[in-house]
């Protein structure tokens, strides 16, 4: 078992800056990017690279902020495939035949056919994103407390395991910025969820200030014990915290609701390029 933290590094490109995962800058045609908040053109709150259509912003300025974030990766948005966000455990196996611009609502999406960047938007929820150098496909997923509780990143790797017929001993799996377990105060509706939906609560959720009805949920870990369940080797975490790095990221807790999304891109290019 191999776990690694703090392997992304950041890149400024196009006055955008975003993350890289290190582990996949040695596969030739892997494009992708965990882009932080800045480089666009929203004004506040939602400074100023922000991704989300949905959360008041000027439908303009998102898109432009798209194209921005397509170009610094030698992309067009309509190379790019995304759905609606439900924080559920369904994914969806993406081809050239079924493509689409939003391929409906789920929460994970998967591909093995270059030229399919998959895309999604995120606000404390936890990004995952997949490589199988063998296979050659890639996955990405959106888990939040809902989602870890529904098993969202075993999904994805069954999905790729029996869509896209990888091993999941050859998945390369990143755990990316999201709210943390210094920050991400719950209460009674994640603890009993956690009960019933995880095989063990042990060790992730920390209680303080001597409070029995509140406490603090490690997603990092919750997650990373669904990937090593469902037989992933290789996990990296980013160890970003999106509540304490709001001067990198957006975060719906810390920033009370008013904010934008920061987006994660990832797919491959055909051999040619």
């Amino acid at each position: 078992m191999i776990t690694t933290s703090h392997s992304i590094h950041p890149i400024i490109r196009q006055d955008l800056t975003f993350y890289r995962v290190q582990a996949f800058e040695a596969y030739p045609g892997l494009t992708h990017a965990i882009f932080t908040r800045h480089g666009g053109v929203s004004h506040p709150p939602f400074a100023s690279l922000n991704f989300g259509a949905s959360v008041g912003d000027d439908p303009l300025a998102v898109s432009q902020n798209f194209d921005r974030a397509c170009r610094a990766l030698g992309l067009t948005p309509a190379e790019t495939v995304t759905c609606y966000l439900k924080h559920s455990a369904d994914v969806i196996t993406v081809t050239r035949q079924n493509r689409q611009p939003v391929m409906g609502w789920a929460d994970g999406l998967v591909a093995a056919e270059p030229g399919i960047f998959l895309t999604m938007r995120f606000g404390d929820c936890t990004p995952l994103l997949f490589f199988d150098p063998v296979r050659r496909a890639v996955g990405l997923a959106h888990a939040g407390w809902r989602g870890t509780m529904k098993q969202a990143a075993a999904a994805t790797v069954r999905a790729m395991v029996q869509t896209l017929h990888c091993r999941p001993a050859d998945i390369i799996a990143v755990i990316g910025p999201s709210i943390g377990p210094c920050c991400y105060e719950v209460g009674p509706d994640v603890m009993e969820a956690a009960q019933t939906s995880l095989d063990s609560t042990d060790g992730l959720f920390i209680r303080r200030n001597g409070r029995h009805d509140r406490a603090y949920f490690d997603m990092w870990e919750a997650n990373r014990r669904q990937l090593i369940a469902a037989g992933v080797k290789t996990i990296i975490q980013s160890g970003l915290c999106t509540a304490c790095r709001t001067d990198l990221f957006f975060s719906h807790r810390a920033e009370k609701g008013r904010t934008g999304r920061f987006g994660v891109i990832i797919g491959l290019r055909g051999e040619a390029e």
